[in-house]
């Protein structure tokens, strides 16, 4: 198991995101402290890559994440979901002891 994925689903859509703000095909995802659960999920597009950033890569779309997070998302795939509640990236996270409602915010 590699350890982080991006789905197609979520790499198309940070292509299209990208594409339109004229900015690099990279998506920086992060842990910080807060959220309901403990920790919670931060999305946003990179315009570089970091010395220490684990990077995995589908479709041309780069997913990085820094050293300190990677602990806690380690294993973990990152998705894109449509439905009716709306639109949004997820995380599924193997480490992760338990979650809220909003789909952002984890325990260990």
């Amino acid at each position: 198991m590699s350890e982080l994925e991006l789905t197609p689903s979520a790499a198309a859509r940070v292509a299209a995101i990208a594409s339109k703000q004229g900015k690099p095909a990279i998506l920086r995802l992060s842990v910080d402290g807060g959220g309901c659960a403990g920790f919670q999920y931060k999305f946003g597009l990179a315009d570089t890559v970091e010395s220490d950033d684990l990077i995995t890569e589908q479709g041309g779309v780069r997913l990085v994440v820094d050293s300190v997070s990677l602990d806690l998302v380690r294993g973990s795939a990152v998705d894109y979901v449509e439905n009716m509640g709306g639109a949004s990236f997820r995380v599924t996270n193997p480490n992760a002891a338990s979650g809220c409602g909003c789909g952002t915010s984890f325990s260990i």
